[in-house]
């Protein structure tokens, strides 16, 4: 086969000539293929593993019901020894009863796909993946008896992210594992004790920083990485969470953890917005003239907020099998008479939590002085293996809330609706959540 490589750092040098950070690889099951789809795995952890665009719903109608349909395009291209194909049809396809994923469309469209690999039942055949910061993904497929899957046998133990093996070593300048990179780095970081505030700008220049908020950005600047405008760092697939402690003996966080900032889809809010203030708002309770608030914490089944009158419930969830009936399911805030104030549709939640990684390091500081510097402590908690699901369930029990801070104030609007945890209750967002001394 012409188009193939003769070995995997023949394909790894390929991949990093396109720019990938991160690298994965699937080994590919009988039922892995164009007609059956590729399984990228139970649940929806594969959703923040892999870039895609947002998640979109069709409804097909088949023998007299209609049948939805939850997907997901992505930038997919084939590499090969002459160059790349895109694969315009190429797509991940949800399926939140089960719950899992899979990805079709692959080789429709694709000039140079990898047909006959793609369409057998062999197994042993293995599917690399490989993640540019653009969101484009590269994949390649290899035989079982081919130079390239030899070689990868021979790696030993590889570190799991789901269904996938994590060969992003392979890629990174330092040849070792992301993890064990960025342990070293942070231990670094740790010994240099206090750190004047700084900013790494987009000139790659480090700047000083006063402003309150800057333990986050100094520890970005300290790894070298811009403040790109993205929901959160990356360091070679981890996402990187600083949070200000009180103290390092007890490590407790002085405020819970943003985990997104979604606006509502349904409801008076997104029908209404200045007759939902109307209704549910509340005059400012500091007294500032021409301001109108709505705040307060909203858990699933607690009693209505005395100030606003509504309360959260949610449609659509089965909470004793942690699944989902469809993402046309929604979190919403009721008023007494059971109509909707507001409402997020798990599909608007899921498109927001996808922007996660599968796996992220919270980074505890301590602050002093003005204008401020930062030390960063010599424990770093690891949590991998997270999906929407998790979420979802957390949601249920009241550990992951909704905390606005919605105004319009002397005629400006001002939206912010955050859906929150207590640092505590973090762990219940990770198959596996641990603290790691540097």
């Amino acid at each position: 086969m012409g188009h193939s490589f003769a070995s995997l750092k023949e394909l790894v040098d390929v991949m990093r000539a396109y720019g990938v950070t991160r690298f994965y690889a699937k080994r590919l099951a009988p039922n892995d293929n164009s007609k059956n789809q590729v399984y990228l795995g139970g649940g929806f952890e594969a959703l923040n593993v892999l870039p895609h665009g947002e998640v979109e719903t069709d409804f097909e109608q088949r023998a007299g019901s209609v049948r939805r349909r939850d997907k997901a395009s992505v930038k997919f291209e084939w590499i090969h020894a002459e160059g790349s194909s895109r694969a315009p049809d190429a797509q991940l396809i949800l399926y939140p009863k089960y719950p899992e994923v899979r990805m079709s469309g692959f080789l429709r469209g694709a000039a140079h796909a990898p047909n006959d690999l793609m369409t057998s039942r062999d197994p042993g055949r293995v599917l690399f993946f490989g993640v540019v910061p653009s969101g484009l993904i590269l994949g390649y497929v290899s035989a079982v008896q081919s130079g390239v899957v030899r070689e990868l046998d021979t790696i030993g133990d590889l570190p799991e992210i789901g269904v996938f093996l994590n060969l992003t070593k392979l890629i990174s300048a330092s040849g070792r594992d992301p993890k064990s990179e960025l342990l070293s780095e942070l231990k670094r970081i740790h010994q240099k004790g206090w750190i004047a505030g700084q900013r790494m700008h987009s000139d790659g220049e480090v700047r000083p920083y006063a402003a309150p908020n800057g333990g986050g950005y100094t520890l970005e600047a300290e790894l070298g990485i811009i403040p790109n405008g993205v929901a959160e760092p990356d360091f070679l697939g981890w996402e990187l969470k600083q949070y200000a402690v009180r103290d390092f003996a007890s490590l407790r966080a002085t405020s819970p953890v943003t985990l997104m900032t979604p606006e509502p889809t349904v409801g008076r809010y997104s029908d209404d917005f200045h007759g939902f203030m109307a209704s549910y708002g509340y005059d400012d309770t500091k007294g500032r003239p021409n301001r109108r608030n709505f705040g307060g914490i909203y858990r699933n089944l607690a009693p209505a907020s005395a100030r606003t009158g509504v309360r959260m419930v949610l449609e659509g969830y089965d909470a004793a099998n942690g699944k989902i009936d469809d993402l046309g399911g929604k979190v919403l805030l009721v008023n007494g008479d059971d109509d909707v104030a507001a409402g997020w549709e798990f599909a608007n939640l899921l498109n927001h939590w996808n922007r996660k990684h599968a796996q992220a390091a919270y980074v505890p500081s301590e602050s002093s002085g003005k204008p401020k510097s930062y030390r960063y402590a010599d424990r770093v908690q690891f949590g991998t293996g997270t999906d929407f699901f998790k979420f979802m369930r957390l949601i249920h029990e009241g550990k992951a809330y909704l905390d606005p801070a919605v105004k319009v104030e002397n005629g400006k609007i001002k939206k912010r609706n955050q859906f929150r945890v207590n640092h505590r209750d973090l762990a219940g967002l990770y198959g596996h959540f641990e603290t790691v001394t540097l």
